[in-house]
Order: C-alpha cells, then structure tokens, then sequence
C-alpha cells in the first residue's frame, strides 16, 4: 500500500529528479528512474500475487524498487534489487529505508553479470532496466531464474528503439514466450515466460 512514508519518499526522488533533468546532470550522475505512471503499474504488478519474489535489476537510489516492494508488501511478497555504483546503493538503502520497506527489500550490491549468476532463487517477477546494451545478456542470465508463468518487465524499450528493438522482436519471436510491447512512458517490453 501507498501510505504516508512511501508516498513522500516517492514525492521527494520525483523531484530530485526534476531538478536533476532541469540543471543538465549527466545520465549516468541522476537516479534515471522510471515514471511514475510506471512506477504504478510496477506496483499492481507486484501487489497482485501472494508471495511474490521480484527480482530488479538495475536499483539505482530505489525509486522503483520502492514501488515494487510496497507492491509485494501487500501480500507478503518480497524484492531482491541488484545495483552496482556503490553511491546509488547508499541512496538506495536510506530511501528504502525512509519509505519504511526494508523488510520487504533487499539490495544485493554488486556487478550484475556476477550477482545475477550467485542467485539460488526463483521469481515471478523481474524488472530489467539497466545499461540497455547489455538487457540480451542480462535476460539470458535471468531467464533460467524465472517461474514458469514468470513476467519480464523491460524498460524503455521505445525511448531508445533503436538499441532495444531488437531485444524486444526477439522476445515476441520466441515461442517459449509471449511478448508484447507496451507504449507506457519510455516503452515497457512484457514478457511472459510460458515454460
């Protein structure tokens, strides 16, 4: 649920970012979180499954993260986010924290090529939204963690087309999967794993 803490600390990182885009800070410097438009269908994605295990890859300061976990909160699921730049995982961890969902959350700092293949795990739900060269490796990776019936959520997978066009055409190709592309914001691939 969105009570008060979330829905402030939230707020707060909406605004960092604001300002953040308006004083030209570079990409890699700003938090680069997802709308908030899609930050709720992350939330009913998550909030939608008794004992749902998210999987995030590509954390950041949490915006995101704090989204899914209070959607996994709801039916006592959980988050695992993975994150590498060691300042994004401090913000991560107080804003985690502030928005009172670390019970619901964990942060697995760390290289996400390396991490990602120390996990003894399963999910239902991952959100890949990382360096966007490298989502065909990171979906490799991640695929053999997912539950059959699992969901892959990709980001802006129309915001930069040309990169993750062809991520997204091998996805709908694949018949061991449905993929469609949603155009929400900065474009979300949804993949469901049918095996």
């Amino acid at each position: 649920m969105l009570d008060e803490r979330v829905s402030a600390v939230l707020a707060r990182l909406e605004e960092e970012d604001r300002i953040e885009r308006e004083a030209g800070v570079p990409a890699s410097q700003r938090s680069r979180q997802v709308a908030p438009s899609t930050g709720r269908l992350l939330f009913a994605l998550a909030a939608t499954q008794a004992g749902v295990e998210v999987l995030e890859i590509g954390a950041s300061r949490g915006y995101s993260s704090i989204w899914l976990a209070a959607g996994a909160r709801v039916l006592g699921g959980r988050l695992l986010s993975l994150e590498h730049d060691p300042v994004k995982c401090a913000a991560w961890r107080a804003n985690v924290g502030a928005a009172g969902l670390a019970e619901w959350a964990e942060l697995v700092e760390g290289d996400a090529f390396a991490t990602l293949r120390e996990i003894d795990d399963v999910f239902d739900v991952v959100f890949l939204d990382a360096e966007k060269d490298d989502y065909e490796q990171l979906f490799a990776l991640a695929r053999p963690l997912l539950e059959p019936g699992g969901l892959v959520v990709a980001d802006n997978v129309t915001s930069h087309a040309e990169t993750l066009a062809a991520y997204s055409a091998a996805r709908q190709a694949d018949p061991t999967l449905s993929s469609v592309t949603v155009p929400l914001d900065r474009g979300l691939e949804l993949t469901t794993a049918l095996a």
